[in-house]
């Protein structure tokens, strides 16, 4: 029996949007894939779901008087995890949470909503983790730049914070793995693509883009850290248990001089 396959834009409306025609069209056999990364059944029937604000706002809607304000942060953090087929452990979660009279996000006995929680704290982990490691470095052009390559996409979780932070400073935040950033021009962030000279490095700061006081804080900044650190007590394994290594290409204090 043919099944079909839903192919929405990777935003969470166009997730939402695909969720709304599932429960529009009664569909049993389906699968909802993101369309940069698709993968094709031999016997599936492909349907492109445009992404509908109104159909995406009705069905989260619909998921405020099921789901407490946890279960909603939890099922839109598990989206952002980006994992393989998550698009359709979200919509059985969705499924059960709309089949029950009561929230649903505490049921830990089925297996989906444990799922979600599970996956759900992993990004949450990886947004504070990005919140705390992210260093900038200031520009030619007075912009406060940092590059980051989180395992989910949590660029959209961290923009409040730095805004809150650095409100009286431009900064821009990018995510080099997914191609995309967040810049903030002192009063909104707005989502920048950006084309990157062919001989960029993010791993140095290079005086053709950085500001000329950037390199002298950075030499501040690593002799403190030295200054500060006593080696007879160095613990490596503990350190490096609450600063994992791959953050450290993110640190000032953990680059060569």
């Amino acid at each position: 029996m043919k099944y079909k396959n839903l192919i929405y834009d990777g935003t969470f409306d166009g997730f939402l949007s695909a969720v709304f025609y599932v429960f529009e069209y009664k569909l049993e056999t389906v699968n909802i894939q993101n369309e940069f990364v698709v993968q094709q059944g031999l016997f599936s029937e492909v349907e492109r779901i445009i992404t509908d604000d109104v159909k995406a706002n009705r069905v989260w809607q619909g998921l405020k008087s099921k789901l407490s304000t946890q279960g909603k942060y939890q099922l839109y953090y598990a989206f952002l995890s980006e994992q393989i087929g998550v698009e359709l452990l979200l919509l059985d979660y969705i499924q059960y949470a709309f089949s029950k009279s009561k929230n649903v996000d505490k049921d830990y006995a089925h297996p989906s909503v444990l799922k979600i929680a599970q996956i759900a704290k992993s990004v949450g982990r990886e947004k504070h983790r990005m919140e705390a490691f992210v260093r900038f470095r200031l520009t030619s052009d007075n912009i406060y730049f940092a590059n980051i390559e989180p395992d989910f996409n949590v660029l959209p979780l961290i923009e409040k914070h730095f805004k809150r932070r650095y409100a009286d400073q431009k900064w821009l935040i990018y995510d080099k793995k997914r191609h995309y950033g967040l810049f903030y021009d002192l009063e909104k962030v707005e989502i920048i693509r950006m084309d990157f000279p062919e001989n960029f490095d993010f791993t140095k700061t290079d005086d053709k883009f950085f500001a000329e006081q950037e390199f002298e804080f950075q030499k501040l900044w690593q002799d403190y850290f030295k200054a500060t650190n006593i080696a007879s007590r160095k613990n490596m394994k503990l350190h490096i248990r609450h600063v994992p290594k791959r953050y450290w290409k993110y640190l000032s204090e953990k680059q060569p001089n």
